[in-house]
């Protein structure tokens, strides 16, 4: 499952960011935000127009995303707390 597919207030773990291309910015960016393997994120709000932008919850942080951005982080629901 992706992180644009969670449900509202839902947690999952991260398990990796989908890379489009070598040196691809925005996957290292996630990475450097805290969207790494076994981190937990939760989904926290979702904006008014289309759902757009997400915002995401990791650790006390919190991170606005486009859905397409979401979409490239693969996460897993198991082991995360809701």
């Amino acid at each position: 499952m992706t992180l644009s597919d969670l449900p509202l207030h839902a947690s999952a773990r991260v398990e990796s960011v989908q890379d489009l291309h070598a040196n691809d910015a925005i996957a290292r960016r996630l990475r450097e935000l805290g969207f790494v393997n076994g981190e937990e994120v939760r989904l926290v709000a979702r904006g008014p127009v289309g759902g757009e932008p997400l915002l995401y919850q990791v650790g006390f942080t919190r991170f606005a995303l486009r859905r397409s951005e979401a979409a490239r982080v693969q996460v897993s629901a198991e082991g995360a707390q809701s």
